[in-house]
């Protein structure tokens, strides 16, 4: 029998990837290529969907050139949930100042709406209790509201579509204007059955978007990996490279797609301790710009400063909780990159490991190691060395978006040896930020017994076995390193019916390598996080402080 396959289609924040995967979830092939990133003002981050789709044309035709067309069963996309604003035309429609066209996507990550996200909690409306009680600038009701605050003439007024980029692609791929309910359930504010709540968007000053049943933020909702149309039409299966009519499953947020490419695996043989346990003992974490940490649940749980609970928004009939880290790659850039012995390893790394494209942080991970003493570990070079991470605000449980980050316990030099120590403390501190969401979430009614991580830093070693070693809690790791394509594909499979989504994931996703934690720092990590603890207690005595008249 001839294989048969599936592209999964991943836009994250800096590049598009596709990859073409088999039945039985083995990826064949990928591609990439960059995106842009514009930062008009600070805090202000803009993309273009017409340069998105053409990226995404790129490598999907790059990864199916070798097969038989006909052998493509599927197309799924995942995306950052980003803002894409269109015309009456379906032409793109500026966001910022400038008034660029080509500029039309507010980015997930930028935090223009703060304000407009601040008003929104303090309005105190229900649609809060499925957002963790706070209204995260993140989120599109905010910069929606932005949008029409600042932009009126040349953007509000002049938009009639308004897209979560997942969305967006699969209307750009089928015509359809279904939206995906895992896009509107978790950024949206819709909640199945209901629909939309009419007085959340009239109270808060956007009363327009009723409009025509609204139709400018989508009527019509369906669950992800539902075949879209008629599959692809025409003009995108030409510009794909694929043929028409083509499968075309409803699109989930990137971090969505990687829970979805993870969460069902089959754990059987490698005695985990969520084996014999329900799928929600699982809790999936997609690590790359920044972190998602998604946990289901039969029954909705609330969480406070945690989004949701959505139904349907990642496995069909379960409810999804997710909490997050707005800056997890990002904040180690940031701190690497910006020390004054960056150019020095730079150097060191060129001539350590020449050809390994992560030069930098394989160098650092085995400078720390010979920095630890014989028969020690790590981990306790960071004893007095501690960070807050919260430099783009905490997302959860805090929700906070105007949190700052810390650093306790620098000296006055800049040595190598401190830039090691600095990129140690600051991969400590994003692994106690992900035990302070699972104590949250613990709390309100999640049992999680382990982790599964994906995404760019689930390739690092040494924060793989820091979050385990912080967590207490066990680390699987994908069989195949691209789980979030894997996710994506299995949309086009679902759209396909060769697969029901609870089918495709058992039998597309695979365990790879297990992360144990070691017990002996146990002790270590309970008081490390009672420094933690104590930093957050710190910025908000500082920040009442700073606010007295």
């Amino acid at each position: 029998m001839a294989e048969v396959y599936y592209v999964g289609v991943d836009v994250g924040s800096s590049s598009v990837r596709a990859a073409l995967v088999t039945r039985g979830g083995l990826l064949e092939t990928t591609a990439e290529e960059p995106i842009s990133i514009w930062e008009p003002q600070s805090d202000h981050y803009v993309q273009s969907s017409t340069e998105i789709w053409e990226k995404c044309c790129t490598v999907v035709k790059r990864v199916t050139q070798n097969v038989e067309k006909s052998r493509v069963r599927g197309i799924g996309f995942d995306a950052t949930c980003s803002l894409v604003v269109l015309d009456q035309d379906f032409q793109p429609v500026p966001v910022s100042q400038g008034g660029d066209r080509r500029r039309n996507t507010v980015m997930w990550m930028d935090h223009r709406a703060e304000e407009q996200a601040a008003r929104i909690t303090n309005s105190g409306h229900r649609v809060l209790s499925r957002v963790g009680g706070v209204m995260s600038p993140e989120l599109q009701p905010p910069k929606l509201l932005w949008l029409k605050e600042n932009l009126r003439e040349s953007c509000w007024d002049k938009a009639a579509h308004f897209f979560d980029l997942p969305d967006f692609l699969s209307w750009k791929a089928t015509g359809s204007l279904t939206r995906s309910l895992c896009t509107l359930v978790c950024k949206w504010t819709y909640c199945p059955p209901d629909g939309w709540d009419s007085g959340f968007w009239s109270s808060i000053g956007l009363e327009d978007l009723l409009e025509n049943n609204f139709s400018k933020i989508g009527s019509a909702t369906c669950s992800p990996g539902s075949p879209l149309g008629g599959g692809l039409t025409q003009d995108a299966a030409a510009d794909l490279g694929l043929e028409p009519g083509t499968a075309v499953g409803a699109s989930l947020i990137d971090a969505h797609a990687g829970g979805l490419g993870m969460i069902g695996a089959d754990i059987k043989g490698f005695q985990l301790p969520c084996e014999d346990q329900p799928i929600t003992s699982r809790m999936v974490m997609i690590c790359g710009t920044s972190t998602c940490h998604m946990a289901i649940s039969e029954q909705p749980l609330f969480v406070p400063g945690v989004w949701g609970p959505c139904l349907s928004a990642m496995v069909p009939g379960m409810w999804l909780n997710e909490g997050g880290q707005s800056a997890t790659g990002r904040l180690i850039d940031h701190m690497v990159k910006g020390h004054g012995a960056y150019t020095q390893l730079q150097e060191q790394a060129r001539q350590r490991f020449p050809h390994t494209s992560e030069n930098i942080y394989s160098y650092l991970n085995n400078h720390l190691s010979l920095m630890a003493a014989s028969g020690s570990t790590v981990d306790l070079l960071c004893s007095g060395l501690h960070v807050w991470p919260d430099f783009h605000g905490n997302r959860s449980p805090v929700a906070d978006p105007t949190l700052k980050g810390m650093v306790i316990g620098l000296p006055l030099s800049q040595t190598l040896d401190d830039l090691a120590l600095l990129y140690l403390a600051t991969v400590q501190a994003l692994a106690l930020g992900t035990l302070h969401i699972l104590e949250a979430m613990k709390e309100a009614g999640h049992d999680i017994r382990t982790l599964f991580l994906c995404g760019g830093l689930s390739k690092n070693s040494l924060f793989v076995q820091i979050h385990a070693n912080a967590t207490g809690l066990t680390v699987v790791l994908p069989d195949q390193i691209e789980a979030v394509l894997i996710g994506a594909a299995v949309l086009g499979a679902c759209a396909s019916r060769d697969y029901s989504t609870v089918q495709a994931m058992e039998r597309m996703a695979k365990v790879g390598k297990v992360v144990r934690p070691d017990s002996e720092l146990r002790g270590f990590y309970e008081r490390k996080y009672k420094v933690f603890l104590r930093l957050l207690a710190h910025q908000r005595e500082y920040q009442a402080l700073m606010n007295q008249q």
